[in-house]
């Protein structure tokens, strides 16, 4: 029974970490339930996607498929307080404009966003809305779901492959972003799964493809410039990765579309 509550208190520490929802102020921040708590990740992308799903489903009945869209994902933002897009704006600062680790370093730790961060956000949001709006409307929620679970899944992956490269007080993410054993990414994997029975389709199946191949060039290209990654690197691939998730939906509906011979092989 004290297993199964300090399981629960590690997924209420992710929630008060990674969200802004509400969490019981008995809960310990320690750098130990920190660092477990990654593994229940996947379970935060669940709930942020269902509330996102839920408001688009309540606003499509009052305001066009478009608006409904984009204030779901502004409730994304809130959920989470910007707190992936925030990461990604800030490496591509500092992959933008540095040019040696510690550069790199010293602009990801700056709170102020330059012109490559500012660019880079509104071509990320952008790309999302328009990959969501061209999905149909008895589609999104899941994909919702989906992307913000698979990509979180992702996130939890990298902290396995690579190392975390700030080992000094100034990291504003330093106690969530330790190395994880095996058992930590086996334990988020088997809680993503289910995700993917949600599409009653084989071919959702080729999601793994894109997925797997953005964030292997993604931490190829961490670790040749900075060793490894930092938290603003895991908020990245969750943001890269919610997209690809998007994308690869939208591919299958397209092939569905042109009457693509490729899906019989799926059917």
């Amino acid at each position: 029974m004290q297993r199964l509550k300090n399981q629960f208190n590690l997924i209420l520490t992710a929630f008060g970490f990674f969200t802004r929802i509400p969490i019981p102020k008995n809960i310990a921040f320690s750098q130990s339930n920190l660092n477990k708590c990654n593994r229940y990740l996947p379970i935060v992308g669940y709930v942020v996607g269902a509330i996102c799903g839920l408001i688009y489903i309540t606003l499509s009945q009052l305001l066009p498929h478009s608006v409904s869209i984009l204030l779901s994902m502004a409730s994304s933002i809130l959920l989470t307080g910007a707190f992936h897009e925030d990461g990604f704006a800030d490496v591509c600062d500092a992959f933008g404009g540095g040019w040696t680790k510690e550069k790199i370093l010293t602009i990801m730790k700056d709170s102020r966003i330059g012109a490559y961060g500012a660019v880079g956000i509104i071509l990320l949001l952008f790309t999302k809305f328009s990959s969501l709006d061209a999905i149909p409307s008895n589609k999104i929620v899941i994909a919702l779901i989906a992307a913000h679970v698979l990509s979180r899944l992702m996130a939890v992956s990298t902290m396995h492959s690579l190392s975390y490269v700030r080992e000094d007080e100034t990291s504003k993410s330093k106690p969530i972003t330790k190395s994880l054993h095996s058992k930590e990414i086996l334990i988020a994997f088997f809680i993503s799964l289910p995700v993917l029975f949600l599409f009653n389709d084989l071919r959702i199946l080729l999601v793994i493809i894109p997925l797997i191949l953005s964030k292997y060039l993604l931490e190829r290209y961490f670790k040749k410039w900075i060793g490894g990654y930092t938290g603003d690197c895991l908020g990245t691939i969750q943001q890269v990765t919610e997209l690809v998730v998007y994308l690869t939906i939208l591919s299958i509906i397209h092939m569905d579309a042109s009457n693509n011979p490729f899906n019989q092989l799926f059917k």
